[in-house]
């Protein structure tokens, strides 16, 4: 229930108010988290964003039985948000540090990319249709930020939120089949009993 609030309410309002009176193609979470008064309300998309994935991906992870070296992706993805999140993005005034902004935020993405790929293979194996479901939604997510990626030019807040809801809805399916994995597994274990 808490997870369905944070997937379906939480994290997409918050995300929408955050970006709330800017243009979402001309700027990026970045760009507004450092604005003055913005600061503390990026700190909070990325907090929110770090619980939920790490909830959700663990449970994924245990129920799919990933490899630890797939699960070591989640913790270095939210590693890597964290790092974004508190590394400021003031490309004037300090540009070293934006740009370990801009490679600590992409890196954080493609981590997650990456375990979500794994983790539809993994889902592939024990159950076909959901396994499928899975990689046709990644390759979306990834087609999708790839054209607004390329039509826009930047890393817009286009991208952002439809990266974000999308990932998010993504994982949300996951946990949603691995429990049926799991409660499927147990059924049958009555059974042979």
């Amino acid at each position: 229930m808490l997870l369905n609030l944070f997937a379906f309410l939480i994290i997409p309002g918050y995300t929408l108010l955050y970006v709330k009176n800017f243009n979402l193609f001309t700027v990026n979470f970045s760009v507004i988290g450092n604005l003055l008064g913005k600061k503390r309300a990026f700190v909070i998309w990325g907090f929110l964003m770090g619980i939920y994935f790490y909830f959700v991906l663990s449970s994924v992870s245990k129920n799919l039985r990933l490899s630890k070296r797939v699960r070591y992706l989640v913790h270095t993805a939210l590693m890597l948000l964290f790092l974004a999140v508190f590394t400021p993005y003031l490309p004037q005034e300090f540009p070293f540090k934006a740009f370990l902004h801009i490679v600590f935020a992409m890196a954080a993405s493609l981590c997650l990319i990456v375990y979500l790929f794994f983790a539809s293979r993994r889902l592939l194996e024990v159950n076909r249709t959901a396994g499928e479901c899975a990689l046709w939604g990644l390759l979306g997510i990834f087609s999708i930020s790839s054209i607004l990626l390329v039509s826009v030019g930047i890393v817009s807040s286009a991208l952002e939120i439809f990266f974000t809801f999308s990932a998010v809805f993504l994982s949300r399916f996951f946990l949603v089949q691995s429990k049926g994995i799991l409660q499927a597994e147990a059924e049958q274990n009555i059974v042979a009993a």
